[in-house]
């Protein structure tokens, strides 16, 4: 049998896509690198080369996603109309509804992994936010907003709609839940300095 040797990006990109494959399939702790070498009939010698542990080869993973994710929210920025709020909104509706990591994070959910979820969340926290920050900008041009740090106000409302309504990351009751969805518009107001009712959307959403 002839060996097919392929390019290290080419291989690594098909690691990434096997073990997604798996870990939105299965649980995360039940999936093996032996199943993702055995999946692609790969040498162990070959993933090893490219992901030394489960955990490196999973952030793998929840990057491409988050990659992806990135792409088809800019794709949804590049051809929305109206104002920068207008656009924000559509962000975060994007942002919202999208699809293909979520399998993954649910199943770090129910296994308690707090701290591995919490990294995965950072990640699409990290990639999202300057697209936040480009709307934000624009709002302040127009005079919709006023803030001179607008990638910090976009890392501070994601790290707050992501992070603080996370049920898995911070066991709140519902009433807790609810009032925090409540005080959400308007904190955001005050910190870009928005109109009153500007951000509404949120808590509706």
């Amino acid at each position: 049998m002839v060996r097919i040797v392929k390019k290290a990006e080419v291989r690594r990109a098909e690691i990434v896509q096997a073990a997604r494959y798996l870990f939105q399939t299965q649980e995360y702790e039940k999936v093996t690198m032996q199943e993702v070498m055995e999946r692609l009939g790969i040498a162990k010698g070959t993933i090893y080369h490219h992901f030394q542990s489960k955990e490196e080869l999973l952030e793998a993973v929840v990057e491409n996603i988050v990659a992806e994710q990135i792409m088809r929210m800019q794709q949804v920025v590049d051809e929305a109309e109206g104002s920068a709020l207008d656009k924000l909104r559509l962000l975060v509706l994007a942002g919202r509804n999208a699809e293909g990591g979520n399998e993954i994070l649910e199943r770090l959910h129910h296994s308690g992994n707090v701290g591995m979820h919490t990294r995965l969340l950072a990640v699409a926290l990290i990639g999202q936010a300057p697209l936040y920050a480009e709307l934000i900008r624009q709002g302040c041009e127009a005079g919709l907003f006023q803030t001179e740090y607008p990638l910090e106000c976009a890392e501070y409302i994601l790290s707050a709609l992501q992070f603080l309504t996370d049920t898995g990351v911070y066991p709140w009751t519902q009433e807790q839940l609810l009032r925090r969805a409540m005080a959400f518009p308007s904190l955001i107001e005050a910190q870009l300095k928005a109109p009153k009712g500007s951000f509404q959307f949120l808590f509706e959403i």
